[in-house]
């Protein structure tokens, strides 16, 4: 029998007739009376008892005891705080899973849910296969299959779509913490914007931002930001709507330096369009009009200028839907083609040139294809069609239109698909268009004797006579003036040069230099980046203190002007005599020479970041096809941003840890167990 005493930690064993103290029984490593055969001595043991009472070692084998106590009371044993550790550690390693499931998905534009959330079934969507899948092959997440399946432990599973919607989410915004950081990195921005209805009817504004990065060597990067609805395509909305994003996103505007959007009026209108507005906030924030759209304008001046040209068109799209209409059609086509007919985007003209290059390359095949299915078909609808048309490709006419616009649409879509690249750069896209108009005019002189010879091999290739027939049109009589008429045009491949070709080539000419004047202004306030080392010294001081004076607001410049132009004066040989800026700048980071050219480096940095297209918002709008489909024309805003976010910036997402991950995840939401 044993009696304890609780304040002293002592226990009698009546048995043995010993005293012993407990706690030092129990947690001291040395032997004596009390710890080992107990106190007999009755008589001494008051005495004993104190001394041991005041001893430092048993008052810490107390304090040792008391915690253990407590511990006990709490359940905060050493066995419980393993078992805690070890399932934390096992929740986190299902999240790692998961967090890599989700990541995946989203880079591929898959859809994460099926008709069920369950496992185990046949239509459960993409991300619970992938748990199934990976079950299958990794103990931990087999081991958490089992536990759902069976109902065992708690009832979380982190399986539902409304954790897939919150990993998403911390997904995302790891990755718009990562670019802010990189943007805050960089100092200078700028910001591209397009807008789109979705499959929903919603508009929605791609937001895009452009810098400089300098983590290792200069390069410039454009980084998605996510998509915004906008309820109204106002200048003013869309203005509010983009500042409004950038603070929440803690981004200052002050540091904005351009501006790119598309030719929509409200976008680039001089009044109340975003461009101005933002330009009345910052008035160094240049707005550059996207060359690539501008292209596709200029292409359509020159189209419209022209009845003859207008007609050719309205014949292609004829021959596409001719054939594109029966499969049996198409069928007895490619009998003959092996470059198929195209179709166009009707707002991109210069995408034109691959139908016109089937009709270029193959009109004879197509001709033969025209004649078979006006033999064969027995719908007369089809069959006057399909004759007119063969006789349309067979003229002269026609084969000079498609040579004509076969060598110019090359041109133009050159110069658009090198624009469209993110790494493009003012300067550069300038000296693209210089170029493009030099050609242009240099084919004006040649391009219709050119056209003709060409039409002539389409011609002797199909056994058609090259010849072209004047139309002879219906005159009216006409009342006595003082100023005649001028004469009609008798030859008729002259008046097909004079009212066709030199009025189409022209307007191309005239609509260039006309619709790329702003960007060639603001190339000009930046060419003194790259034309220091051919100016005068007047000159170079003048064009610096201008730049200077553009890149100010508020009286707080981004440069001085008079420094810049002494640091260019002192600056060593260039290794090339045509430099770009790009190249300028990873010249003077490569010779570690930015503290001894600051101004040159900071100028230099902001002429990169300008951008010259909106072709990156373009393809975010190809990301958004692909994720809101008609199966999934319900998704909330937020997933759909936050998806085409990880997609978009998949580069960005795959340098992401997932421990931090899932610390964010953790620290959104209080669940059961502690991550």
């Amino acid at each position: 029998m044993e009696k304890k005493s609780e304040e002293a930690g002592l226990c009698i064993l009546k048995k043995e007739d010993s005293l012993h103290c407990f706690s030092c029984k129990i947690f001291s490593k040395r032997e004596y009376k009390l710890t080992r055969e107990g106190l007999k001595d009755w008589k001494n043991a008051g005495h004993l008892l104190k001394a041991h009472e005041e001893s430092q070692e048993h008052n810490a084998h107390m304090a040792t005891w008391k915690d253990l106590e407590v511990r006990f009371v709490k359940g905060l044993t050493i066995d419980k705080q393993e078992m805690a550790l070890s399932e934390r550690k096992r929740w986190r390693d299902v999240l790692h899973r998961l967090v890599a499931i989700t990541q995946s998905l989203a880079e591929r534009n898959m859809a994460f849910r099926g008709f069920t959330d369950t496992l185990n079934k046949p239509a459960n969507g993409h991300f619970l296969k992938e748990v199934e899948l990976m079950a299958k092959f990794d103990p931990v997440m087999k081991q958490h299959v089992s536990r759902v399946v069976s109902g065992a432990g708690s009832h979380i599973s982190y399986l539902g779509k409304t954790i897939q919607n919150e990993l998403i989410d911390s997904i995302s915004c790891k990755i718009i913490e990562h670019i802010v950081k990189d943007i805050k990195t960089s100092k200078y921005f700028s910001i591209i914007l397009d807008c789109t209805p979705d499959l929903s009817h919603k508009e929605q504004l791609s937001v895009i931002v452009r810098l400089v990065s300098q983590e290792d060597i200069p390069q410039v990067k454009e980084h998605f930001l996510g998509f915004l609805v906008a309820e109204q395509s106002t200048g003013e909305h869309l203005t509010s709507l983009i500042l409004k994003r950038l603070e929440e996103l803690n981004i200052p505007f002050e540091d904005c330096r351009g501006q790119s959007y598309d030719n929509g009026a409200n976008m680039k209108g001089e009044n109340k369009c975003v461009q101005a507005k933002l330009l009345q906030l910052k008035s160094r924030a240049f707005f550059v009009p996207c060359g690539a759209h501008t292209l596709n304008l200029v292409v359509v001046d020159a189209a419209k200028s022209s009845p003859d040209a207008l007609s050719y068109f309205e014949h292609l799209i004829k021959l596409f839907k001719l054939f594109s209409a029966s499969t049996h059609r198409w069928d007895v086509l490619l009998k003959y083609v092996k470059i198929t007919l195209k179709s166009w985007a009707e707002t991109r003209w210069e995408s034109r040139i691959k139908s016109i290059e089937a009709v270029r390359y193959q009109s004879g095949q197509i001709r033969e294809a025209l004649l078979e299915l006006g033999e064969t078909t027995a719908d007369p609808v089809v069959r006057v069609e399909a004759q007119s048309l063969a006789e349309e490709i067979g003229s002269y006419r026609f084969c000079i239109c498609t040579a004509m616009w076969y060598d110019i649409l090359s041109k133009i879509q050159y110069v658009s698909k090198l624009m469209q690249s993110p790494s493009m750069q003012l300067d550069v896209a300038v000296d693209l268009l210089k170029k493009t108009r030099d050609s242009l005019t240099s084919y004006r002189n040649t391009g219709f004797c050119d056209a003709q010879t060409t039409a002539k091999e389409m011609c002797e290739e199909m056994n058609v006579e090259a010849e072209l027939k004047q139309k002879r049109l219906r005159t009216t009589k006409r009342h006595f003036g003082y100023e005649s008429p001028d004469e009609p045009i008798q030859d008729a491949l002259h008046k097909m040069e004079t009212t066709f070709f030199n009025v189409v080539v022209d307007t191309a000419v005239a609509s260039l230099d006309e619709r790329f004047q702003n960007l060639g202004g603001v190339n000009k306030t930046f060419g003194v980046l790259l034309n220091f080392p051919h100016l005068g010294e007047e000159d170079l001081l003048q064009q610096c203190q201008a730049l200077s004076a553009a890149l100010t607001h508020d009286s707080q410049p981004d440069i001085d002007g008079t420094e810049l132009a002494k640091e260019m004066q002192n600056f060593p040989p260039l290794p090339s005599k045509n430099m770009s800026s790009m190249e300028l700048l990873s010249f003077v980071h490569e010779k570690k020479l930015a503290e001894i050219y600051p101004n040159l480096w900071v100028a230099l940095r902001i002429s990169a970041t300008l951008p010259v297209t909106v072709a990156a918002a373009e393809r975010s709008f190809s990301k958004l096809k692909m994720i809101k489909t008609y199966l999934r024309a319900t998704m909330m805003q937020e997933r759909l941003s936050g998806l085409a976010i990880i997609s978009i910036n998949h580069v960005v997402s795959n340098q992401l840890s997932h421990d931090d991950v899932i610390g964010d995840f953790a620290a959104k939401k209080t669940r059961g167990v502690n991550l």
